[in-house]
């Protein structure tokens, strides 16, 4: 297997002792893998009305990402809830 530099780095540090396991390890894994479980459920729906021109443009950019349109979708607004998609000014 061939790593990059990074890789390499992260592996040469934990190999010389560097890292150390956190107090309570096993409770926070658990408490994170909860985290993520809830993260990822998805439990509401929402239906929308939008121009065909807008679905054609969305379900292009979605093929260009290779997922389904609904995840595409479910995507942009989850980044954009979360800061991480803004509006281009100017």
């Amino acid at each position: 297997m061939t790593l990059t530099k990074e890789e390499k780095e992260i592996l040469d540090s934990v190999e010389s002792g560097e890292w150390r396991r956190i107090p309570n390890f096993e409770q926070e894994a658990a408490r994170y893998r909860e985290i993520a479980k809830a993260t990822l459920k998805k439990d509401k729906r929402v239906n929308i009305r939008m121009t065909g021109r807008d679905l054609v443009y969305i379900e292009k950019a979605a093929m260009r990402e290779g997922i389904p349109c609904q995840a595409f979708i479910a995507s942009i607004l989850h980044k954009y809830a979360g800061g991480r998609l803004v509006e281009k000014v100017g």
